[in-house]
Parts: C-alpha cells; structure tokens; sequence
C-alpha cells in the first residue's frame, strides 16, 4: 500500500511531533519550510536534529518526512546536511522545478533517501517529466494553491484539472506511484475535504497532502477502495482463477487485461 495521508506539523513545534505521529496519518511531514519563521529556522532545525537522534521510536522512523527549505535559500544546504546526518529517508522537496537540483539534493541526502518533489509553480510543470524521472525522486506531489498563485489562477478545483491530469500521466509514464494532491485549507469542512478527496482520487491521485489531524481519517479511508469496489475485484480474480485461459464474464460484462489489472490494483491497495 502506498501512503495516502501526509500529516505536516511545524518543524518549531517539537510538542507536536508526538502527537502527529500518534495520529493514523501514513507520513508525517516535519516542516522547515513555510510553517517555520525566518528567524526561527535555525532553531527548529536543531530541536528537530534532537527529536530525530533522541525522540522519535525506531518503529516510527519510516513514516517521517522532512520539508527541507527551497534549493539556494540561506537554510537549505544545513537542513540537507542536517537530515543526511540523521538518516532520513524521505526528503519532500518545495519549489521543485529543476531536474539538476532534485539531483544536487538527492546527492546530498542519506544513502537510499527518497525525495517527493513538491511541484508548486508554472516552471515546476513545464518541467513535469524531466523532475518525474530525476533519480531519487520517489513521488510528486502538487502544491495546489502556491501553483494557482504563480500562474494566477483563482481556485483549486476544476481550474486546475488540466495540471492534475499532467501530474497522474507524468508519474504513471515514469513509472512512479500515484501523486499526492495539494491541501484542502478549510478544517472544519467535512464535506468539502471529502469532495475533494473523491475528485483528486478519481483524478488518478493516490494520497493527500494534510494540514490538520482531523483531515487524516477522511484521506485515508476516501483513498481506500470501498467495500463494493473490493468485492468486485474479488469477484474478477476468482473469475479468472476458475478460467485462466478462456474468455470470462463478471456482472455481464466482459473482463479482458485491463480489467484484470484494475481489479488486481485494487486488491493490493
């Protein structure tokens, strides 16, 4: 199963960092970037150093991710150096626009470190595939609302289909797992998150970006495949047990390859 939910929490909040990971969010993502002051980026670096050598439980240390600050900002070189120190595995990337510099940082990072490339910009796009098939790249993920802004863009949803169907083609053609969508801002929007949810996963998304705890549950279980989705799937495979070779028919409809890799899909999911 692929991560669906990644919670962020910020990197200056070390009494936070518990508790996110206390949550049933598949990634958490300790934030260097946008959630931390200028001049409070030092120190969150250091309380997170502490955390990761001293806090955090071995059985944890997979789901953790750290946004590191954007490529040529004053912090980025000590935040990679920081995380290459500590072993961290996943890297999220912002600003990601340039193939060279996905590499620079992959190059830096812990042996066997993957990054997730946070594309969130015009240029970021242009350059979709090349970033997609940077080595150490391990997944993309779409900064919906810094995206609209740069492009000028007013709204997040079917302003923005288009982009999305870029960033589902671009990973499946590089052969990466399904991206990960931008935040729903509103918290207390049930309703709204789970539309949004269903959009990106109709889209071809496979997770979401998360700015609150409340949000996690709604992300993982609205990824998940449903229970009339799974029985299908079910009933398909067991169609084709039955009849490995010959033609077969599951709820009088024809099943060929591509059904068969659906239903197959989504039994592993």
């Amino acid at each position: 199963m692929i991560a669906r939910s990644y919670l962020f929490v910020p990197g200056d909040r070390p009494e936070r960092f518990a508790k996110a990971v206390a949550t049933s969010a598949h990634q958490v993502v300790i934030d260097l970037e946008d959630a931390v002051a200028i001049d409070a980026k030092t120190d969150a670096r250091d309380q997170i150093a502490t955390w990761l050598r001293a806090g955090l439980a071995d059985a944890d240390r997979a789901r953790i991710v750290v946004r590191v600050n954007a490529f040529g900002t004053p912090w980025h070189e000590d935040d990679v150096a920081m995380l290459r120190a500590a072993g961290v595995q996943r890297v999220m990337v912002p600003k990601a626009e340039d193939a060279l510099q996905l590499a620079d940082v992959a190059a830096r990072s812990a042996d066997g470190a993957q990054l997730i490339a946070l594309v969130e910009s015009v240029a970021g796009v242009v350059r979709l595939r090349e970033v997609a098939h940077c080595k150490g790249v391990a997944r993309l993920a779409f900064g919906s609302f810094d995206f609209g802004v740069d492009a000028g863009i007013d709204g997040s949803g079917r302003e923005l289909d288009y982009v999305r169907s870029q960033f589902v083609i671009e990973s499946r053609f590089a052969g990466l797992p399904a991206p990960i969508d931008g935040v729903t801002l509103a918290t207390d929007d049930a309703q709204l998150l789970a539309a949004d949810v269903l959009d990106a996963r109709r889209f071809g998304f496979g997770g979401k970006l998360c700015i609150h705890p409340k949000q996690v549950d709604a992300v993982n279980g609205g990824f998940a495949p449903s229970e009339a989705e799974r029985a299908w799937a079910a009933r398909v495979l067991a169609a084709l047990a039955e009849n490995p070779r010959g033609a077969i028919s599951v709820d009088g409809k024809l099943v060929d390859k591509p059904i068969v890799d659906r239903a197959k899909r989504i039994q592993a999911a």
